[in-house]
């Protein structure tokens, strides 16, 4: 994801630039940011403990909370697809996408393949493998292989993607069908009206910044810590809080000098590498391993996910008493919840012109089946791997699942060579993720969101990077967990609100395909 696509489908040459404003929302959600960093530097001990409190709170009181809503959002956006409304466009009615439908696909994925999947492509699969999702289920077995992919397949898949499907098509409706800005607020206006409390406007927009951050903050600890451990494992760097911070220190600066040269070229560039890797690692693994394996592995996995889907969607624990859900899928929607507005502002950046039919299909199908290929390709091989060749890969990443990835590689030819591509493909994902967060960020908190400022650019991201490697030292991945979890869940309420919103001005459209549905309405009225 890069800035060169969103300034391409910001607003024409012609058009004035809006005047970056710093007040209210800036101050108060980078005064937050900023303290949560500083608790966590000064009394790490006393921030880890809060944060295992936050996450079991959350987790054991809103867990059906975070369930419920994203089968919700996933069942909002098919009937959207499927109904008369999904012939309405992200702009005019006679409005053009703006990028190639190739293009469009090449951007969908770079959305949809981050740090998150490089991180959990192997790791997930095999702690379901090793630990079953259900109690007193099989483990290390063929059943437990077949189980441990089709969860994976679940958690990356339609409901994910459905949760920033609903933020993006909020965002795009509102700012390209009814030429407003794309802000969080300002797609609530037909739920609490057009000229509604200023306060609560500001409140809204600051929930929006501060979850973007802490989710982002979440996938690039989870990325900082991968590559810790992947030098570790691979290269004998040693691994702890300085490697973490000269890593963070580095993505940083080069995120930095990327924005404040204007080396727009350059990120693309990133972006097209970032591509590359994925395609050339997720090749490689099926070339030298059990390609016959990963491929059925895949078909019997997408069989599994789209049968359980309902049951997977809906599932709770409340006679066990176990946590699983909870540890697994909870923090996965919370954290995917987080960063919504960072991922949706992208995906309806670059669906602009395009049909909410289009929108949904492509959001829904394409980004879930590419996932479902990565961790069919990694993960299957590592579970084939243990499950027939004997390897303890399962057992390594229990121990430590940043080593997931590298302990698969190990199993492999050139070895090295494709953990230093890995770590390259972690950090260039880190690189241009921190870019396109920190653009959506800056105009969230200016106003401005078709060209923020280079300098509130820098400023987010200096904080960004500093958030993270607070809440790595503070508490590794709990404070990652719990951060994820206090941010989504009242954001979570948000996006509820935002589809109530987005329904009741769908209903007032004058496009055609609406006509037959308003005089009926007229009639009952």
């Amino acid at each position: 994801m890069d800035n060169d696509n969103l300034d391409k489908s910001s607003n024409n040459k012609g058009e004035k630039r809006q005047k970056s404003i710093l007040g209210l929302v800036f101050w108060v959600s980078a005064t937050v940011i900023v303290v949560a960093a500083l608790i966590a530097t000064i009394i790490p001990d006393q921030f880890l403990i809060a944060s295992e409190s936050v996450y079991g709170w959350i987790s054991d009181y809103f867990s059906w909370f975070f369930m419920l809503a994203v089968f919700g959002f996933a069942v909002f956006l098919i009937f959207l697809a499927l109904s008369p409304y999904g012939r309405i466009k992200l702009g005019g009615d006679q409005s053009k996408p703006e990028f190639s439908f190739r293009s469009w696909i090449g951007m969908l994925f770079s959305a949809g393949l981050g740090v998150g999947l490089v991180f959990f492509g192997v790791a997930e699969p095999m702690s379901h493998f090793m630990v079953s999702p259900f109690p007193g289920g099989e483990t290390e077995t063929v059943e437990a292989a077949r189980m441990a992919m089709g969860y994976s397949f679940f958690h990356w898949g339609i409901s994910q993607w459905s949760i920033f499907g609903v933020a993006g098509l909020a965002i795009g409706y509102y700012q390209y069908r009814k030429q407003k800005d794309g802000l969080v607020s300002t797609s609530l206006e037909p739920l609490l009206g057009a000229d509604y409390n200023q306060k609560a406007r500001k409140s809204i927009d600051i929930l929006a910044v501060i979850a973007t951050v802490t989710g982002m903050a979440t996938s690039v600890g989870l990325g900082i810590m991968q590559m810790d451990g992947g030098l570790n494992i691979a290269f004998g760097i040693p691994s702890g809080p300085l490697t973490q911070i000269i890593l963070t220190a580095l993505m940083t600066g080069l995120f930095i000098l990327s924005t404040t040269t204007g080396l727009k070229r350059g990120i693309k560039w990133l972006s097209n590498l970032n591509m590359l890797l994925a395609a050339v690692i997720t090749i490689f693994v099926m070339a030298v391993g059990p390609f016959t394996f990963i491929m059925e592995s895949i078909i019997v996995g997408l069989g599994d996910y789209l049968s359980n889907y309902v049951g997977y969607s809906l599932r709770m624990q409340p006679y066990t008493g176990e946590v699983w859900v909870q540890e697994w899928t909870v923090f996965y929607w919370a954290w995917v919840i987080a960063w919504s507005p960072f991922i949706g502002s992208f995906v309806a950046r670059v669906s602009k012109g395009r049909s909410i039919r289009e929108y949904v299909m492509g959001i829904l199908i394409i980004p879930p089946m590419l996932s479902f290929l990565w961790i069919g390709a990694l993960g299957g091989t590592a579970i084939y791997s243990d499950l027939f060749n004997g390897t303890n890969i399962g057992e390594l990443v229990l121990e430590d699942n940043t080593a997931a990835l590298f302990a698969l590689f190990d199993q492999l030819p050139m070895t090295q060579i494709f953990s230093a591509l890995s770590i390259l493909l972690i950090f260039t994902f880190l690189v241009t993720s921190a870019d396109s967060a920190t653009f959506i960020v800056a105009g969230m908190t200016s106003g401005n969101t078709d060209s923020p400022s280079t300098r509130l650019k820098i400023i987010w991201g200096v904080l960004l990077g500093t958030l993270t490697v607070t809440l790595i030292i503070a508490g590794g991945l709990t404070s990652l967990q719990a951060a994820s979890l206090l941010a989504g869940l009242p954001f979570g309420v948000v996006l509820i609100a935002m589809i109530i919103s987005v329904s009741k001005s769908l209903r007032r459209e004058p496009n055609d395909s609406m006509k037959r549905r308003q005089r009926r309405d007229r009639r009952k009225a």
